[in-house]
C-alpha cells in the first residue's frame, strides 16, 4: 500500500491544499499467483472526508481503511474539511464544495491510474464529512456513482430559519451564518440535500447509490432518519442500518467497513 501526502495550488481554494491517498498500486508478489491482469486495471476512488475539529489524517489514525482500500483495491483519498462542511464560501473565495466535488476528483486522476468511470468513484464521510459527502455526491452527480454518509450532519435540518441566539451545544447562530450563508435561505438552496434530489429528478439525471448509517444512541439520528424517509418518498435508493453506537470511532470503524463490502456487492459488471 502506497501511502501519499499531496500539496498544490487549488483554482477552487485559492491556495495551496493538502491531502493524504492511499494507493493500493505496490502489491506484493505470490509465488504461484498472476498479477499482471490486476495492476493494468485503473483503481476505483473513494474521496472520503473527516468530521468537525478533524483533519486529513483522521481516517489513517482512526479506522482500517488502509486495510480496506488493500483488499478492495480502491484508491482512498482524504482532504482536510477545516470545519466548513465542504460547502463553498463565496465571500473568502474557498469553494470548498467545488473542490471536493470536482477539482480534486479531476486532479487526481490526471495524478494517479484511477478509472474515470462515475460507477467507479465514490464520495463518503462521518458527521460533518456524511453531510459533505450528501451535498456534494449530489451536486456532482455527474461524478459519482455513491455516496457513503456515517452519522451525518444534515445541519440543515436544524439551523434552517435559525435565529440569533440559536446554539446546539457545539457551534452558534455566527458560526452557522458564516458557514452556510443567510439560514433564512438555506432551505431550496444547493446546501440543502433533499432541494439537490429534487433537481436531479427533475432533470432526469441519475442519483448516486446512497448508503447511510447512524447509531441508535447518536445525536444526530433524528435528521438521519429525516433525510432516510425523505429519499424513500421520493423512491431514491437508499440503504440504511442502525444499530447501538454513539458518535464515535468504534462505530465508524465498523461502518466503513460495511459500507465498502456494500460499495462492492453494488459494483456493476464489467463490460
Amino acid at each position: 500500500m502506497a501511502t501519499v501526502q499531496v500539496n498544490f495550488f487549488s483554482k477552487s481554494m485559492r491556495r495551496e491544499v493538502s491531502f493524504n491517498a492511499l494507493l493500493p498500486v505496490d502489491l506484493p508478489v505470490i509465488p504461484g499467483q498472476s498479477e499482471t491482469a490486476i495492476q493494468q486495471q485503473p483503481l476505483k476512488s473513494l474521496y472520503l472526508l473527516n468530521g468537525y475539529s478533524g483533519n486529513q489524517w483522521d481516517w489513517i489514525t482512526f479506522t482500517r481503511i488502509r486495510e480496506l482500500a488493500d483488499r478492495y483495491r480502491i484508491a482512498v483519498f482524504m482532504p482536510a474539511g477545516e470545519n466548513h462542511f465542504y460547502v463553498d464560501d463565496e465571500d473568502k473565495g474557498e469553494l470548498y464544495g467545488q473542490y471536493v466535488g470536482q477539482e480534486l476528483v479531476a486532479f487526481t486522476r490526471e495524478l494517479f491510474p484511477l478509472s474515470t468511470r462515475r460507477e467507479h468513484t465514490f464520495i463518503g464521510g462521518l458527521s460533518m464529512g456524511g453531510y459533505g459527502a450528501i451535498r456534494n455526491g449530489l451536486k456532482y452527480a455527474e461524478h459519482f456513482g455513491g455516496i457513503i454518509a456515517l452519522s451525518s450532519a444534515i445541519l440543515p435540518y436544524k439551523i434552517a430559519n435559525a435565529e440569533p441566539g440559536y446554539s446546539d451545544g457545539i457551534a452558534d447562530y455566527k458560526y452557522f451564518t458564516r458557514v452556510f450563508g443567510d439560514l433564512s435561505q438555506l432551505e431550496g438552496s444547493d446546501k440543502d440535500p433533499e432541494a439537490l434530489v429534487m433537481q436531479l429528478k427533475e432533470s432526469g439525471a441519475l442519483i448516486p447509490n446512497i448508503y447511510m448509517a447512524c447509531g441508535t444512541e447518536d445525536f444526530l439520528l433524528d435528521v438521519n432518519q429525516r433525510f432516510r424517509d425523505f429519499l424513500l418518498r421520493e423512491h431514491v435508493p437508499v440503504t440504511y442500518t442502525e444499530s447501538a453506537g454513539v458518535h464515535n470511532w468504534d462505530f465508524w470503524n465498523d461502518y466503513i467497513t460495511l459500507a465498502l463490502d456494500w460499495l462492492a456487492s453494488n459494483e456493476p459488471s464489467e463490460k
